[in-house]
């Protein structure tokens, strides 16, 4: 009986270990990535505006 106990805590333990991970990082095929266009203002060597858009997705 006491091993019978020890193999079914052991099996339970490795099957909550394998699907914690598993949970964390959820992907499907439907996953849509929220992104917007940053605009980020500098000024060149000469002092004329550059304005540089970069996308950003999260």
């Amino acid at each position: 009986m006491r091993k019978f106990i020890v193999s079914a805590t052991v099996a339970l333990v490795a099957a909550v270990s394998f699907a914690a991970p598993s949970q964390a990082g959820y992907y499907s095929y439907d996953y849509q990535p929220t992104c917007f266009i940053k605009k980020i203002k500098s000024y060149d060597y000469y002092g004329n505006v550059v304005i540089k858009r970069i996308k950003v997705c999260r």
